[in-house]
């Protein structure tokens, strides 16, 4: 089980929650949250990654603006969330995940990062700007952001029926990164969160089981 641990970033101070394998750890996994913060489902995935044996920290990038926030998956949770983005930027929550990937390769860890929704373009970011093997999934504030050229391996997931990611959009990153492996599923927005609408169990399991292929060998 995951405990929280004080996180020193150019931000200021912020927790993380640091899930650990059973046994010595294969890498370090920034994981990066949705708009709804580092709630229940986020640090599902951290103990899920850690199952699979990553030493992983999650840092709620909303700290510098609002600490604590879990919000849920519904209209004011979305409304919420948005303005919380909003408030912190891309830049700042760079930083964070900067100083997380740190954190871990203090503990002798090599570092990657995957990212959920909006935390699935600042994995983009996390790659073109942190050098840092990443994994995205349905990123729907990615496209500005394409121009910018990969350091690292790169690995997108998006649900076919996501109406924030039209099939234009996926096209122009397979165009943008065409050494990337690009995914799509038979699915919407959110797919891999099973507290969601979207919730699709068969697509959540294939892109799960290439993001853990993924990190075994980006971190080997």
């Amino acid at each position: 089980m995951g405990t929280w641990q004080e996180l020193e970033t150019p931000q200021g101070r912020v927790r993380t929650w640091h899930a650990t394998p059973a046994n010595e750890p294969l890498g370090g996994i920034v994981l990066i949250q949705e708009i709804f913060g580092v709630n229940g489902h986020i640090r599902d995935v951290a103990e899920r990654f850690a199952a699979e044996g990553f030493e992983v920290a999650t840092p709620p990038l909303f700290d510098p603006v609002e600490p604590n926030v879990e919000l849920g998956y519904d209209a004011e949770g979305i409304a919420r969330g948005r303005e919380l983005v909003g408030k912190l930027g891309f830049e700042n929550a760079i930083a964070i995940v900067g100083a997380a990937a740190d954190w871990l390769r203090g503990r002798g860890r090599t570092v990657g990062a995957v990212g959920f929704c909006w935390g699935g373009s600042v994995a983009l970011l996390a790659n073109t700007r942190l050098a840092l093997p990443s994994v995205s999934y349905y990123g729907a504030r990615s496209m500005p952001f394409l121009d910018e050229p990969l350091l690292a391996p790169m690995m997108f997931h998006f649900g076919e029926r996501d109406r924030s990611i039209p099939p234009e959009d996926v096209e122009a990153h397979r165009h943008k990164h065409p050494l990337a492996e690009v995914y799509t599923y038979d699915a919407g927005h959110g797919f891999n969160c099973d507290r969601r609408d979207d919730y699709d169990p068969t697509a959540a399991a294939q892109a799960w089981s290439r993001t853990v292929r993924f990190f075994k060998d980006a971190l080997a």
